[in-house]
């Protein structure tokens, strides 16, 4: 399996290794071990794995995971971020993965990948929603939306336009899956 696959099959199953919305902690910590970073408050846990990164969120005493985001951009970084039972399942992790490589995959598997058009949405990135998953893929629109001119193309740690920036599974975009 690659990278990619990896990233399609969050964008349309809605889960890492078999844990998903509404596992607990423990599920998570079971399928992509203890190395990891909680920011805690009251009913709430921010747990960073690097790649993934989870949001908990506690009712009437029991703990369960409320949003995942895969953050591809943060592999520019390094391998480093990728927990290791990532790498076991699916191999190494290139450093940038992009939009239309993902699209075409998610559309072999059946599913669509359409414009999310959200006025909220900025000129930087565009989003967009994989049918039937309530999955969100973030993409550079703009690798300069500012207009500073100090972004060098050749630099591979520059984000280009077509990067996918991160997927964002979450029951928030539920409310219109196919």
């Amino acid at each position: 399996m690659s990278d990619l696959e990896f990233y399609a099959h969050v964008a349309t199953r809605g889960d890492v290794l078999g844990a998903g919305i509404g596992s607990p902690p423990a599920a998570w910590e079971e399928e992509l071990g203890p190395d990891y970073a909680d920011n805690t408050s009251a009913g709430l846990i921010g747990r960073d794995y690097g790649l993934v990164q989870l949001s908990f969120q506690e009712d009437e005493g029991i703990w369960a995971c409320t949003d995942i985001k895969v953050r591809v951009r943060s592999l520019i970084r390094g391998a480093g971020v990728v927990p290791p039972p990532l790498r076991e399942a699916y191999g190494e992790f290139t450093h940038r993965v992009g939009f239309d490589d993902l699209r075409a995959l998610i559309t072999d598997l059946g599913h669509s990948v359409e414009p999310d058009d959200d006025a909220s949405v900025t000129d930087d990135f565009h989003r967009y929603r994989v049918s039937g998953s309530g999955a969100r893929i973030f993409v550079v629109a703009d690798a300069d939306p500012y207009g500073n001119g100090d972004i060098d193309p050749d630099d591979p740690t520059e984000k280009r336009v077509g990067d996918v920036l991160y997927i964002d599974v979450s029951p928030a975009w539920w409310s219109d899956r196919d």
